[in-house]
């Protein structure tokens, strides 16, 4: 176990002496959330959170669950096994008129609220603007005054590789239709980084019909991928590699392999072949977010967290020239006529920073491909079941498919669920839904609860990563319309109106996807727990919660936001069109 003076890397450490014993690391502590009916919280309203922090560190979920570390290099669902013990005691205890406070990953209080306020709420990674970068991070990390939530790893609402799966088959499935004809059958993608979330990417590709090398240094996150039925192949030679899925491309194969080795280098070995002009996309997604998780060209994967601990400044120029090498090759391919486009981890970014001048000439994927989505609220809309019983799931897929009986898209994505979909920790599915549509999914939940048709209770919660809760200028919020790329009021909004309309619990991030100061974001989670209160709450929570994607984007000037708008009665008061009463969301 290592406690936070041995880990600072300071000389002063007169502020980690005087704190209370804070451990990192403890490979003896193994969790896995409890399942059935029989809960130890005085509710399933604190059962659920309870559950669902301790899902996040599921050996089946987390990347690294000894040290805290979900997903993201280091990304954490809390900030010391102190904190984390302290954390789910106080659950056990908490009543449903009291508040827990989470403050980057360390509960600071319990305040009398009342049954509609959360039964937590979280805060991490916040930094004021003009300390908001990673040396003044790492520095209040390295003694133990901050973690880094990522977006669903802090606020406990992980749900492995699926979380991100539909969101990227969602994506290329974009792709297929604004540049293929539907389908990516006959194209190939290369792209990099097969960890937590790159690791979707892959199965994406093949169930939108296309061939896919996915490129890692790390052998064991494509073994586990491949082991998981995300991967079909792993290869070490390049030759081999190359052969294969270019064969997969002219016989419209769906096909993916994965090859170890440093994209940074294996990209522009790649242009400079004549394989290259099979290439029919390229994309990235590599932990450069942080520095410290991309590696280096030249250094070992042996020798990664060690080098990076010692001198972490030379080691982030090193990544970020490394990055440069990377960006430049991407940018190549989309001179040659590849679609290419940055998948969220700001390595465009980290490009610049080393000097490459051209970084920012292809696009990100949500101005891309995704922001006609968000104008309709559409985003990622996930459920857990917290008895732990597969059938729970097989009851809410079922029930969603009547629920929407034309919605094919939806139909085809939960049978290809069901199918490659192997459940990590509790049961979970994800969708995309719209708003007016989540709202109707919770009600139904709730409804299959209280039947007893679903054994116990359902948690829905959604990736931050949705069309009215970030503030993201190099994703989310790149080139918006009216030029509000970095305009942080909205997700602060939406966690307020999240907390106002029922949600059980509510977070506001700092950075997570693309690093420290480039982001803010939010995320709420409610319990469909079968009462009629239950049912209140989703019906405010879920209707507003996306329909604050829907007046972002009105007032961002998108057409498309605006007509949603008019034709499901949103309110929307400097708008003379749309400045009338929903009398429909106001009876609820």
């Amino acid at each position: 176990m290592t406690s936070v003076s041995e880990t600072s890397g300071t000389s002063n450490s007169s502020t980690a002496a005087t704190k209370p014993s804070f451990t990192q690391h403890d490979p003896s502590r193994v969790i896995r959330a409890d399942r059935g009916t029989e809960i130890t919280a005085k509710s399933w309203q604190t059962e659920a959170p309870k559950r669902m922090l301790m899902n996040n560190l599921d050996p089946e979920v987390a990347e690294r669950p000894e040290d805290l570390v979900v997903y993201g290099g280091t990304g954490r669902a809390a900030r010391s096994w102190e904190a984390y013990d302290a954390i789910v005691r106080t659950l056990d205890d908490l009543e449903d008129d009291e508040t827990l406070l989470i403050q980057s990953g360390k509960p600071v209080g319990v305040m009398r609220t009342h049954e509609w306020a959360p039964r937590v709420l979280i805060a991490n990674s916040n930094l004021v603007g003009d300390w908001a970068n990673w040396e003044h991070f790492r520095k209040l990390e390295s003694e133990g005054l901050m973690m880094y939530g990522q977006m669903t790893a802090g606020s406990w609402i992980y749900i492995a590789t699926q979380g991100i799966l539909q969101g990227t088959y969602e994506t290329f499935g974009a792709i297929a239709r604004k540049r293929y004809n539907g389908t990516l059958a006959g194209t190939l993608t290369i792209t990099g980084g097969c960890g937590g979330m790159g690791g979707a990417q892959p199965l994406s590709v093949t169930l939108n019909g296309g061939a896919c090398l996915i490129i890692d240094v790390d052998k064991t996150r494509l073994d586990r991928r491949k082991s998981k039925r995300y991967l079909d192949e792993v290869e070490t030679d390049i030759d081999t590699a190359l052969a294969k899925v270019i064969e997969a491309k002219k016989n419209k194969q769906a096909l993916s392999v994965g090859l170890v080795g440093n994209a940074a280098e294996v990209l522009p070995m790649i242009l400079d072949r004549p394989e290259a002009a099979e290439v029919d996309i390229v994309t990235d997604q590599t932990s450069a977010h942080d520095p410290l998780s991309y590696l280096p060209i030249g250094v070992s994967v042996d020798d990664w967290h060690e080098e990076a601990e010692q001198d972490a400044e030379k080691f982030t120029i090193r990544a970020e020239e490394s990055m440069a090498k990377h960006v430049q090759a991407m940018v190549e391919f989309q001179d040659r006529g590849a679609e290419v486009f940055d998948y969220g981890n700001s390595i465009r970014d980290e490009a610049r920073k080393a000097g490459y001048e051209r970084a920012f000439e292809f696009p990100g994927f949500v101005p891309a491909y995704i922001r006609p989505l968000f104008c309709e609220g559409l985003g990622p809309f996930r459920w857990v079941a917290l008895s732990g019983d597969p059938k729970d799931i097989e009851v809410t897929d079922k029930a969603l498919k009547e629920l929407f009986p034309e919605n094919e898209h939806l139909h085809n994505w939960l049978d290809a669920a069901n199918e490659y979909v192997e459940f990590e920790g509790l049961p979970a599915r994800i969708c995309w839904l719209g708003y007016k549509e989540r709202q109707q999914a919770g009600l139904l939940f709730n409804q299959l609860v209280a039947e007893g048709k679903i054994s116990a209770p359902i948690v829905i919660g959604r990736d931050h990563l949705d069309s009215g809760s970030v503030a993201s200028p190099y994703r989310e919020t790149e080139s918006m319309l009216d030029g509000t790329d970095a305009v942080a009021d909205w997700p602060l909004l939406n966690a307020m109106v999240n907390t106002s309309s029922g949600a059980t619990w509510v977070s506001i991030h700092h950075g997570g996807g693309v690093g420290i100061g480039r982001s803010i974001h939010a995320g709420q989670v409610s319990v469909a727990d079968g009462t009629e209160l239950a049912a209140k709450k989703l019906a405010r929570l879920l209707t507003n919660d996306p329909g604050m994607g829907v007046i972002r984007h009105v007032d961002a000037g998108y057409d498309r936001a605006s007509e949603v708008a008019e034709e499901r009665g949103m309110r929307v008061p400097m708008i003379p069109e749309l400045d009338k009463r929903d009398e429909e969301s106001a009876a609820q």
